[in-house]
């Protein structure tokens, strides 16, 4: 395993770099906070002009649980590649499960959310998180995932 040097600000342009992601599907805007092989902070500001809330639901914009879940799973793969820097631009970490989900409190536009994940383990290539997303300190949502380098 190689030592990362991990940047003192983490913008939209380095998560571009590190994630294959693109509009209209990458859903987190900044890295506020990383400790490779640790935890990870991310930001994701939330709004009107997201192209899912033409549909969720009209008139009442609620942002898709599932949505939420894919910004933490984004966020732990920057998690990955920081703690593994070998792997950057040379793999995709897939996300491939999810455990004990659960959601708290809708999120809805102007909303900024905070995802928080922890590294539970990592075993047989298999990356484990403890996952939750706020907003305003408020618990919107967490969950446990599981990711793989492939």
């Amino acid at each position: 395993m190689s030592e990362a040097v991990v940047p003192e600000k983490i913008d939209i342009l380095e998560i571009l770099r590190l994630l294959p992601h693109r509009y209209p599907f990458i859903l987190v805007d900044r890295i506020l906070e990383i400790n490779p092989d640790k935890d990870i902070v991310g930001l994701k500001n939330v709004t009107i002009n997201e192209p899912f809330f033409q549909g969720h639901f009209p008139g009442r914009p609620v942002m898709p649980g599932v949505l939420i879940l894919e910004g933490m799973a984004q966020v732990g793969g920057i998690l990955a590649f920081y703690s593994e820097p070998e792997n950057i631009g040379n793999k995709v970490l897939y996300f491939v499960g999810i455990d004990k989900a659960r959601f708290r409190q809708p999120v809805i536009p102007g909303d900024q959310i905070h995802f928080k994940l922890d590294l539970l383990k990592r075993r047989r290539g298999i990356w484990q998180m403890a996952a939750r997303a706020y907003v305003e300190e408020k618990l919107v949502a967490e969950a446990e995932l599981m990711a793989s380098f492939g």
